[in-house]
């Protein structure tokens, strides 16, 4: 089979995975050099990251692992979508630049069928004591409720918290979630309404629905998914600071509230958020259920029966 009539044998599968025809899969997401024009900022550089994603970076890195060929025509999306980036003059600083260029810089590498070393980017895995204390960061993390009010949160502080919740996963890597960081003291009154009372700064995790617009096949969970993993690594990362954290939802009320006082467009749509500041009270822990309770199918461990 050529590779033409590989690639064309993939495209007809995965399309049948999302329910639609190849044709429509092709007009959602191989999109013409015209009709990239078209796009606004958002949704181009989401597209950016998406495309790059699926198109570029999981076929090199399979290249790489199996040593298997990779055809050259796999360039050609990134490629397409670098010429509308230089059209546009965006920054070569920007994240989706420099993705791309580094994941195509590995798939010329694998076209001309020379390895690729990955190794720099092995993490360093942790070690026992530093194992021990992320495990305190997650079994000793609690909502707090009662704050610290005479001591001050530094923006500084915030954009550590906020840089975690960043690095959670992102679903074909659409980076759709975004931040209001309101404080209290500023702009008092915008939470009235819920059930605790309101820490010094709240962190609003929002979704840019133009990025999700690079993918309209995704599931609408995923997007949930993507914003409740952001938000765990936000309150996991304030313990780690030092800081307390309370993880909150909307009333109906509040969400209409914050949309008119801040004139928001409706391409930003709200999610959650978090209570943040210094906390003044060390709650009991609440105790969980047991791996055992929890688990309610498992596969056997066949290696104990070598």
């Amino acid at each position: 089979m050529s590779t033409k009539e590989q690639k064309r044998s993939g495209s007809e599968e995965l399309a049948g995975l999302l329910g639609v025809t190849p044709e429509e899969l092709d007009r959602l997401f191989n999109l013409s050099e015209e009709r990239l024009e078209e796009l606004d900022e958002a949704e181009f550089r989401a597209r950016m990251r998406e495309r790059c994603h699926h198109t570029l970076e999981i076929p090199t890195y399979e290249s790489a692992y199996f040593n298997r060929p990779l055809p050259a025509e796999q360039t050609e999306t990134v490629e397409k979508m670098l010429r509308e980036w230089e059209r546009r003059g965006l920054s070569h600083d920007l994240v989706e630049y420099r993705f791309a260029t580094a994941i195509l810089g590995f798939a010329k590498k694998r076209v001309a069928g020379e390895p690729v070393d990955l190794s720099v980017y092995e993490p360093k895995w942790l070690t026992p004591a530093e194992q021990e204390a992320f495990e305190r960061v997650v079994y000793e993390r609690r909502s707090v409720r009662q704050w610290d009010r005479q001591r001050h949160v530094s923006d500084e502080l915030i954009d550590k918290v906020l840089k975690a919740g960043l690095w959670g996963p992102a679903g074909c890597n659409l980076q759709h979630t975004r931040y209001m960081v309101i404080r209290e003291e500023s702009e008092p009154g915008l939470f009235e309404g819920s059930d605790v009372p309101g820490g010094p700064v709240h962190i609003v995790v929002m979704q840019d629905l133009r990025c999700q617009r690079a993918n309209p096949l995704m599931p609408p969970n995923n997007f949930l998914l993507d914003s409740g993993a952001a938000t765990q690594n936000i309150v996991l990362a304030a313990h780690a600071y030092g800081l307390g954290s309370c993880w909150l939802t909307f009333s109906d009320v509040m969400y209409d509230r914050l949309v008119r006082h801040y004139l928001l467009p409706d391409y930003f749509k709200l999610i959650t958020y978090v209570d943040l500041g210094w906390p003044d009270q060390s709650p009991c822990t609440i105790w969980r259920c047991g791996v055992d309770e929890a688990v309610i199918h498992r596969s056997q461990d066949m290696s104990k029966d070598l």
